[in-house]
């Protein structure tokens, strides 16, 4: 290969490798940003409901220079699936404040279990997912829950670890298979 072809080539794959690399950071960050189930208030009844932006449309328009948002679901669609999304406005204005992972993480820190009075620590929404203990004293799990519910829900339930989600959970649906002893005397807490 003659050397300006070699770096004619070189200058292309330059060129289309700092393209790739603009673009696509653009388009990553409109992804991560978001993608993830919000809670808003519908500018039409100013309840709140759960909605999904369309990331893989935000993505790709942000790749563009300009993040163009729109809804893939709502809680009140099919009914109203004709609306304005006028919604989209809170989303744009505070993107990561409506996230629900985000709510749900901003209350459970600086808390303790109300079991066991273990603090809460940074959350893994995809394994250890805390739970809650009902007004009734019932521990439930997040999935139990509409998203749109979870500011009713936060005001009305205490806070529970996963650890003592899964014991109390195991203790109400196999009863015949726990045991309780009551704690040694003359150990620490930690180990009664």
């Amino acid at each position: 290969m003659p050397l300006p072809m070699a770096f004619l080539l070189g200058a292309f794959f330059l060129v289309g490798l700092g393209a790739l690399y603009v673009f696509g950071r653009r388009l990553a960050k409109a992804w991560v940003t978001y993608r993830g189930t919000r809670v808003v208030v519908c500018p039409e009844n100013r309840e709140l409901v759960a909605v999904e932006v369309d990331a893989r449309h935000a993505a790709f328009s942000a790749s563009q220079g300009h993040v163009d948002l729109r809804l893939d679901t709502c809680t009140r669609w099919p009914e109203k699936l004709g609306c304005g999304q006028e919604c989209l406005g809170q989303i744009e204005s505070a993107p990561e404040a409506c996230l629900l992972r985000n709510i749900l993480a901003d209350w459970y820190q600086g808390k303790s279990c109300v079991l066991c009075g273990r603090s809460f620590h940074p959350l893994h929404w995809h394994d250890h997912v805390p739970g809650l203990r009902a007004p009734d004293g019932t521990i439930r799990a997040w999935d139990g829950f509409r998203p749109e519910q979870v500011i009713d829900v936060l005001a009305t339930h205490a806070p529970v670890c996963w650890d003592c989600r899964v014991s109390e959970t195991f203790r109400r649906e196999h009863p015949e298979l726990v045991t309780d002893r009551p704690p040694r005397s003359g150990l620490p807490p930690s180990m009664a």
